[in-house]
């Protein structure tokens, strides 16, 4: 009779020791959503703040600081963009230097359009004062709309294309 008063014992520690590992699996499963979630909510902001920074960057030129603002607008593009500014860098700089431009750019507002992976198109809006210094020209006001792709580059999110919108 020992033996079966053995039994039931056996058999809830195994159905309890089931129901255990069925709630660790749940809890690890729910703790790597919650990581990955995190990921992609990090990756989102990685890319809107890049997406606004390379735009304050293409708006913000100073012809005292011309070649570390080209150097901050190199340092924010890969791909497309980056062989389209280094190839237009030297005319932008000269333009840049000769009219003595000052631009202030101010960052209004980014939003995420899609992200995939390693891929993400944002849009940016930005507004910029131009002037030239000596000049008695008034100062000019323009207005940006920039769709904006981005691509994760070792880890750091770098626009790949921009395109102005209306």
């Amino acid at each position: 009779m020992a033996g079966l008063a053995g039994r039931p014992a056996r058999l809830l520690i195994a159905a309890l020791s089931g129901v255990l590992a069925v709630l660790v699996g749940t809890g690890v499963w729910i703790a790597a959503q919650a990581r990955d979630e995190q990921g992609r909510a990090g990756d989102k902001q990685a890319a809107l703040l890049a997406a606004g920074t390379h735009a304050k960057n293409l708006v913000s030129l100073d012809h005292k600081s011309v070649d570390a603002d080209l150097r901050r607008i190199l340092d924010s593009s890969t791909g497309a963009a980056r062989a389209e500014y280094e190839a237009n860098a030297g005319k932008l700089k000269s333009t840049t230097v000769e009219n003595k431009v000052v631009q202030q750019g101010v960052l209004r507002a980014t939003g995420l359009v899609s992200m995939t992976g390693t891929t993400a198109r944002v849009l940016v809006v930005a507004d910029v004062e131009i002037r030239w210094e000596g000049s008695k020209s008034p100062p000019q006001e323009r207005y940006y709309r920039w769709q904006m792709d981005l691509s994760k580059v070792g880890g750091l999110w770098l626009v790949s294309k921009v395109v102005q919108v209306a």
